[in-house]
């Protein structure tokens, strides 16, 4: 089983911008993932991935998760992202975001090689991984990569890129049209969950990129939550609340978890399967997802 954090909301911020980088270390984000990849020039990344590391080695991240985005594993400079972030601030890393995979050996060979610098710099703790889901290749072998390797914590959808490899025409990104009947990326996001559910990882859903939508991110928070994601990608100060607000068990949920739990438990003692609440039909299932619930809620200490 992956290590337990919370992930609600994960804010994405460019490494080559020290302000953000501030900035992000002082939001409400539970995870900050600061970025090499999309939002950095080619001429910017040598000075983002030095910053990324001084960022992680000098800023106060309140109890975040640190994390950083590197570049796509088929450009000359993930190889280069890898080495110097673990060498130079692993201590201070916890995450490594890995972009763009398409097959199981991608995941396996960034294990390998964080495997290597691990014991060279003898760190006390493995550095987990997250992989973006972006590619038609990866959705199809999402299942592989799910189980690729141990330090795999989540899985994340990356639509702007997924809609890029499909060939979906980039004004529907947004998804706040009529002209497709329900939500866009209901497969994708369908299949990413359950192979992430199944391998015992977290699944996260990737960015709105209308920033000024407030509403429009928020609903499809709701739909991802709906479908059983942990959290999804901010970018933007302003989406962080919302994806926290979504993606948190409201107390009456959690009362409510634990009084079903109890009855359920003292209904057992007395010999009974399953047993009537509130005119619901209560049963192991019903009370395994209270439990999870509750372990929402605990994560949180509520």
């Amino acid at each position: 089983m992956s290590t337990v954090r919370l992930r609600r909301s994960e804010l994405s911020t460019p490494a080559s911008n020290a302000h953000m980088l501030q900035k992000a270390a002082a939001s409400q984000a539970d995870l900050v993932m600061l970025d090499l990849e999309d939002s950095v020039s080619p001429a910017e990344k040598d000075k983002a991935r030095v910053q990324a590391i001084e960022a992680l080695r000098s800023l106060d991240w309140a109890g975040k998760t640190r994390a950083v985005r590197i570049n796509d594993l088929e450009s000359e400079y993930a190889y280069r992202d890898i080495i110097a972030l673990v060498e130079e601030a692993g201590e201070h890393l916890d995450i490594l975001i890995v972009p763009k995979v398409k097959r199981a050996r991608d995941v396996w060979w960034v294990d390998r090689l964080l495997t290597q610098i691990e014991k060279r710099c003898r760190l006390t703790r493995s550095i987990g991984l997250e992989v973006l889901i972006e590619e038609t290749e990866a959705l199809i072998n999402v299942e592989k990569i799910a189980r690729a390797s141990p330090r795999l914590e989540a899985l994340i959808f990356g639509p702007a890129d997924y809609a890029a490899s499909q060939g979906i025409d980039l004004k529907y990104i947004g998804n706040d049209f009529d002209t497709y009947p329900g939500d866009l990326w209901h497969y994708a996001r369908n299949k990413i969950v359950i192979a992430a559910r199944a391998a015992g990882l977290e699944a996260i859903d990737g960015p709105y990129v209308n920033i000024r939508n407030l509403e429009g991110y928020r609903r499809e928070c709701l739909r991802a939550s709906v479908l059983g994601f942990s959290g999804k990608w901010a970018i933007h100060p302003e989406q962080i609340p919302i994806a926290n607000e979504v993606f948190s068990p409201v107390p009456e949920q959690v009362a409510q978890a634990r009084r079903l739990i109890a009855l359920y438990e003292e209904a057992q003692r007395t010999g009974q399967g399953a047993i009537e609440v509130d005119g619901r039909m209560i049963d192991m299932a019903l009370v395994r997802n209270a439990r999870q619930l509750i372990a929402r809620a605990e994560l949180l200490g509520r």
